[in-house]
């Protein structure tokens, strides 16, 4: 590690998107809120309760701040979760959506990374860091038992705002942002349902698809077949019970049931920790060259 931090401090740090390979200037219209962890009060558990879907939404459809927050603990987009005859819902609303979901709001492990995203096969959520810090968070489903999403670590290729799956031209992915090149995988905005559904791909709300779209960084290649400067960092990890249709209520239970904790995180990250930092070092160096060249 020490190696890697003694070669950043000579380097400059830049903006994290290469203009010759990022065509994509516009930002989103409206940009996601970041997460607010001054809302997190730890002395005050998270509790969570099984309600009526017709009966909560009557109530609550129009305040877009709770209903965000019930998406998110149930997995799934509105499409799907209004269709639902019943869902978990938190007994209290007083906190930011992070502090409903598993991952950690800071992770001091990852203070020298600049950019990663972990998605949690078990628990069915992203998150993306910087710098250690909780950047945006939310609730993805990932690859159905015969077409499982693979685990370890993977760096983001190539984006489209609209791409067509080679698997099925009826398939439109809105925000695709590809990590496994021949395989063809990646995230992008799809439905919902509630639980690992798709062909190997991480299906997102669209405003999550969309922000992931923009904060990542893509790769920078050599050539057709080399590629000369890696994306951000992706984690996969875990495994899925296939065999339990509805994990979320088990927090009515236990409302830890899905906690990623910091020593998890770390034991996730270190195995990759190397490459990680290889990659990071190379981009910074590739963008110092490409602002002198300019």
């Amino acid at each position: 590690m020490k190696e890697y931090l003694i070669a950043l401090s000579f380097i400059v740090v830049l903006l994290s998107c290469n203009p010759r390979t990022d065509k994509t200037k516009a930002k989103p219209i409206a940009q996601p809120r970041k997460t607010d962890t001054s809302q997190l009060d730890t002395s005050i558990p998270i509790t969570y309760k099984l309600a009526n879907t017709e009966q909560w939404l009557a109530l609550n459809k129009t305040d877009s701040f709770k209903l965000e927050i019930a998406l998110a603990v149930n997995r799934t987009d509105y499409a799907n979760f209004s269709r639902m005859d019943s869902v978990i819902i938190p007994a209290d609303f007083s906190y930011a959506k992070a502090n409903y979901l598993p991952f950690p709001l800071q992770v001091e492990y990852l203070k020298d990374v600049r950019k990663i995203i972990f998605f949690s096969y078990p628990a069915q959520t992203f998150a993306a860091y910087e710098n250690g810090k909780l950047s945006y968070t939310g609730p993805t489903n990932m690859g159905r038992e015969a077409y499982a999403t693979p685990t370890g670590l993977f760096f983001t290729n190539w984006k489209a705002k609209v791409a067509i799956s080679t698997v099925n031209s009826s398939w439109v992915l809105p925000w695709n942002f590809n990590i496994l090149n021949k395989e063809g995988i990646g995230w992008h905005q799809y439905s919902l349902p509630g639980y690992p559904v798709s062909h190997s791909c991480l299906r997102l709300q669209a405003k999550d698809a969309e922000y992931l779209y923009y904060w990542a960084d893509q790769w920078v290649l050599a050539n057709s077949y080399t590629i000369s400067v890696k994306g951000t960092p992706v984690i996969i990890f875990g495994t899925y019970d296939f065999s339990v249709t509805k994990p979320w209520l088990q927090l009515m239970a236990n409302p830890h049931t899905f906690d990623i904790s910091l020593t998890e995180i770390e034991k996730i990250t270190q195995p990759y920790l190397s490459e990680i930092m290889e990659a990071q070092i190379n981009r910074k160096i590739f963008l110092l060259s490409e602002q002198e060249i300019l």
